[in-house]
């Protein structure tokens, strides 16, 4: 056998597990980088910044390890299926039933949705920022203004969606490229306004708390795990657990490195009220440099960055959501004994999200709230609870129980899922 055969059977020799690193290892690390690194990347040193150096040292620290072992976890749990080459609903329908099987797809559409929300609010305020203070133009309506976007984001989507696919690739690396020049031209900004604010205990619970499930939604790849882990079984067999977790953790290093590289160099250029009137204003840390700095060249790049991020990732997740969409009704209508073409059930829903969008981004909700009270708390169940409660409950995974990273992974999961309240109890 070559050291190219792919198999799913677990029969592959040992030259190939011993090839080292390989050109397949090396491209599922820049994926699994680039699927992680996007607008939400663009939102975390707003929140991050917000309580001084202490609450985003701690972050610092916390970064690598939950996201390094949430994703392992949920690596190791797909590839727990009896059946290879399983995604994760089908091992979740496996290990947990039919009807967890379900909920699993239901939970995964409102994983989606509220992303795609935030991401229509923020591009409507992106493209309002810069109007108001690149164009010194007076901005549409608003509910105009995120009706234009709307459409015309959904109308890229229509028209060609392997092209959208294609073009989302090709702007993942400029991005990467941007974020890392943007942190090097904001060093000579350094102050030391961060280091003047010493929170009270309870300020710095309170900051790290409400910081958790941003940084759970910034370096969340979790919906790319479940291919990512059959492409590891098809090239690695029986060693496949072994392999994925070593790509996730040179993966997950490479992301924290840059991001909060990223991070740390926003908040040294700017001061704790800065980052407030950010949030204030609810827009990406982009858009608040490019208003904030006198250079033509930062002025025009940042808010045209931080529109082309998150129109990528508006993209990207669109195609997500109405995936999980159509999957629901088509479920409803086979318990019926109905059905319904796929072109029809993509207008459908493209028809209901376009209104459900339109609606979110007119009425302007905070972006940092949605985060940390919805998207952030709802990948926690998935990413970080899931793979804990089947160490427990699956027979196949309890061979990880009683480890120490186990309750790590809860705890954090716990955290981020705890933050709903945090809005609910009015605190």
């Amino acid at each position: 056998m070559s050291a190219n055969e792919k198999t799913i059977d677990g029969s592959i020799q040992s030259a190939t597990i011993n090839q080292g690193w390989s050109a397949h290892d090396r491209t599922w690390v820049l994926g699994l980088f680039a699927t992680a690194i996007g607008a939400g990347t663009l939102f975390l040193p707003i929140n991050a910044g917000l309580g001084g150096l202490w609450p985003l040292l701690v972050m610092a620290v916390l970064a690598f390890p939950m996201t390094y072992l949430a994703h392992r976890g949920l690596i190791r749990f797909i590839l727990s299926s009896r059946k290879p080459g399983s995604d994760i609903t089908e091992v979740v329908g496996e290990h947990f039933g039919p009807l967890a099987g379900k909920l699993i797809t239901l939970l995964y559409f409102f994983t989606i949705l509220p992303i795609l929300l935030l991401y229509g609010v923020g591009l409507t305020n992106t493209v309002e920022s810069f109007m108001t203070h690149q164009l010194h133009t007076t901005p549409l309506p608003r509910a105009l203004l995120s009706f234009v976007l709307t459409a015309a984001l959904l109308g890229i989507v229509a028209s060609s969606e392997q092209m959208v696919v294609r073009v989302m690739s090709w702007l993942v690396y400029p991005f990467i490229a941007v974020l890392i020049g943007l942190a090097l031209f904001l060093a000579p900004q350094w102050n030391d306004a961060v280091l003047h604010t010493v929170p009270t205990a309870s300020q710095f619970s309170i900051t790290l708390w409400l910081s958790i499930p941003v940084l759970v939604f910034s370096f969340n790849h979790s919906p790319v795990i479940s291919r990512f882990a059959v492409a590891q079984q098809q090239k690695y067999g029986t060693q496949a657990v072994k392999k994925g977790e070593n790509i996730e953790k040179y993966a997950a290093l490479m992301m924290v490195v840059v991001v909060m590289f990223f991070v740390f160099s926003c908040v040294f250029a700017l001061s704790p009220a800065d980052l407030a009137a950010a949030k204030d204003q609810n827009i990406s840390i982009l858009s608040y440099l490019g208003n904030k700095f006198q250079n033509p060249l930062i002025a025009w790049l940042a808010p045209a960055v931080a529109f082309v991020a998150m129109s990528k990732s508006f993209l990207g997740h669109y195609l997500g959501a109405r995936e999980g969409f159509n999957g629901l009704i088509s479920q409803h209508l086979e318990s019926r004994g109905k059905s319904c073409s796929p072109k029809l059930l993509n207008r459908f829903s493209a028809a209901f999200m376009f209104v459900i969008i339109w609606i979110v981004a007119t009425l302007n909700p905070s972006i940092l709230g949605m985060i940390e009270s919805l998207c952030g708390p709802i990948i926690a169940a998935l990413l970080f609870v899931m793979p804990m409660y089947a160490i427990r409950k699956v027979p196949a995974m309890r061979k990880y129980a009683g480890r120490p990273s186990n309750v790590l992974v809860m705890f954090v999961g716990a955290v981020a899922i705890s933050a709903i309240f945090y809005s609910l109890l009015g605190f």
